[in-house]
Protein backbone atom coordinates (compact mmCIF):
# COMPACT_ATOMS: atom_id res chain seq x y z
CA UNK A 1 0.00 0.00 0.00
CA UNK A 2 1.13 3.27 -0.89
CA UNK A 3 -0.37 6.65 0.84
CA UNK A 4 0.68 9.84 0.83
CA UNK A 5 -0.42 13.21 2.63
CA UNK A 6 -1.91 15.57 -0.73
CA UNK A 7 -2.96 18.76 0.92
CA UNK A 8 -2.55 20.50 3.97
CA UNK A 9 -5.41 23.39 4.39
CA UNK A 10 -4.22 26.71 5.63
CA UNK A 11 -6.89 29.05 6.17
CA UNK A 12 -6.10 32.37 5.23
CA UNK A 13 -8.33 35.94 4.58
CA UNK A 14 -7.25 36.52 0.78
CA UNK A 15 -6.53 34.18 -2.08
CA UNK A 16 -4.36 36.95 -3.74
CA UNK A 17 -2.56 37.81 -0.74
CA UNK A 18 -1.26 34.65 0.46
CA UNK A 19 -0.53 33.40 -2.81
CA UNK A 20 1.74 36.80 -3.27
CA UNK A 21 3.24 35.92 -0.03
CA UNK A 22 3.58 32.57 -0.78
CA UNK A 23 4.61 32.64 -4.75
CA UNK A 24 6.81 36.09 -4.21
CA UNK A 25 8.54 36.00 -0.95
CA UNK A 26 8.52 31.94 -0.29
CA UNK A 27 9.49 31.31 -4.01
CA UNK A 28 6.42 28.23 -3.44
CA UNK A 29 5.10 27.46 -6.80
CA UNK A 30 1.49 27.99 -8.05
CA UNK A 31 0.40 24.53 -8.43
CA UNK A 32 -3.37 25.60 -9.08
CA UNK A 33 -5.62 28.32 -8.67
CA UNK A 34 -9.07 26.87 -10.09
CA UNK A 35 -12.10 28.79 -9.56
CA UNK A 36 -14.94 26.18 -8.30
CA UNK A 37 -18.70 27.62 -9.69
CA UNK A 38 -20.54 25.04 -7.67
CA UNK A 39 -19.24 26.38 -4.41
CA UNK A 40 -18.30 29.78 -5.56
CA UNK A 41 -14.65 29.54 -4.30
CA UNK A 42 -11.16 29.35 -5.54
CA UNK A 43 -9.08 25.77 -5.43
CA UNK A 44 -5.73 27.21 -4.18
CA UNK A 45 -2.65 24.87 -4.30
CA UNK A 46 1.27 26.12 -4.08
CA UNK A 47 4.59 24.03 -2.79
CA UNK A 48 7.77 24.59 -2.24
CA UNK A 49 10.07 25.05 -5.07
CA UNK A 50 11.29 21.27 -6.76
CA UNK A 51 9.09 19.48 -4.34
CA UNK A 52 7.36 16.77 -4.71
CA UNK A 53 5.41 15.91 -1.22
CA UNK A 54 2.68 17.62 0.98
CA UNK A 55 1.37 20.80 -0.94
CA UNK A 56 -0.67 23.54 0.92
CA UNK A 57 -4.28 24.18 0.18
CA UNK A 58 -4.53 28.17 0.52
CA UNK A 59 -7.94 27.72 1.58
CA UNK A 60 -9.97 31.24 1.76
CA UNK A 61 -11.99 31.74 5.26
CA UNK A 62 -15.99 31.90 4.58
CA UNK A 63 -17.10 31.36 7.92
CA UNK A 64 -16.76 33.22 11.41
CA UNK A 65 -15.71 30.53 13.17
CA UNK A 66 -12.82 29.83 10.50
CA UNK A 67 -11.51 33.33 10.15
CA UNK A 68 -10.41 32.86 13.87
CA UNK A 69 -8.10 30.62 13.22
CA UNK A 70 -6.31 32.64 10.52
CA UNK A 71 -2.68 33.38 11.59
CA UNK A 72 -3.70 30.87 14.76
CA UNK A 73 -4.06 27.24 12.59
CA UNK A 74 -1.95 25.51 15.43
CA UNK A 75 -2.97 27.88 19.20
CA UNK A 76 0.86 29.35 18.72
CA UNK A 77 3.15 26.76 18.39
CA UNK A 78 5.11 26.25 15.18
CA UNK A 79 2.38 24.98 12.45
CA UNK A 80 4.49 24.28 9.22
CA UNK A 81 7.90 23.15 8.75
CA UNK A 82 10.05 24.11 5.77
CA UNK A 83 13.07 22.18 5.24
CA UNK A 84 15.79 23.45 2.95
CA UNK A 85 19.29 22.23 1.52
CA UNK A 86 20.76 25.72 2.43
CA UNK A 87 19.49 26.98 5.20
CA UNK A 88 21.59 29.53 5.36
CA UNK A 89 20.84 31.17 1.95
CA UNK A 90 17.19 30.96 2.88
CA UNK A 91 17.05 32.35 5.70
CA UNK A 92 19.51 35.38 4.74
CA UNK A 93 17.15 35.69 1.76
CA UNK A 94 14.05 35.57 3.48
CA UNK A 95 15.30 38.35 6.22
CA UNK A 96 16.00 40.86 3.34
CA UNK A 97 13.01 40.60 2.38
CA UNK A 98 11.31 41.57 5.27
CA UNK A 99 10.58 38.20 6.84
CA UNK A 100 9.91 37.98 10.15
CA UNK A 101 11.79 35.54 12.29
CA UNK A 102 10.41 35.20 15.74
CA UNK A 103 13.64 32.78 16.76
CA UNK A 104 17.12 33.46 15.94
CA UNK A 105 18.88 30.41 13.99
CA UNK A 106 20.04 27.83 16.58
CA UNK A 107 22.19 24.51 15.92
CA UNK A 108 20.46 21.85 17.56
CA UNK A 109 21.00 18.02 17.71
CA UNK A 110 19.03 17.65 14.71
CA UNK A 111 19.77 20.57 12.78
CA UNK A 112 19.61 24.04 11.90
CA UNK A 113 16.45 25.48 12.44
CA UNK A 114 14.78 29.54 13.16
CA UNK A 115 11.38 30.55 13.21
CA UNK A 116 9.70 32.42 11.21
CA UNK A 117 5.83 33.81 10.85
CA UNK A 118 3.72 33.78 7.20
CA UNK A 119 1.67 37.09 6.38
CA UNK A 120 -0.83 35.86 8.92
CA UNK A 121 1.39 35.30 12.33
CA UNK A 122 1.30 31.20 11.70
CA UNK A 123 4.93 29.87 13.03
CA UNK A 124 6.98 28.14 10.62
CA UNK A 125 10.29 26.35 11.49
CA UNK A 126 12.46 27.00 8.36
CA UNK A 127 15.12 24.05 8.78
CA UNK A 128 18.13 22.07 7.48
CA UNK A 129 18.07 18.37 8.82
CA UNK A 130 21.10 17.19 10.01
CA UNK A 131 22.41 14.24 6.67
CA UNK A 132 21.97 11.36 9.60
CA UNK A 133 18.51 12.41 10.55
CA UNK A 134 15.65 10.03 9.82
CA UNK A 135 13.57 12.40 7.75
CA UNK A 136 16.46 13.11 5.22
CA UNK A 137 15.88 9.57 3.90
CA UNK A 138 12.20 9.97 3.36
CA UNK A 139 12.38 13.75 2.15
CA UNK A 140 15.92 13.61 0.15
CA UNK A 141 18.12 16.22 -0.39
Amino acid sequence: MKQNIMHIALVVDDYDDAIDFYVNKLQFELVEDTYQVEQNKRWVVVAPPNSTGTALLLAKASKPRQKSFVGDQAGGRVFLFLNTDDFWRDYNRMVSIGIKFTRSPAVQDYGTVAVFEDLYGNLWDLLQLNDDHPMVKRVGR
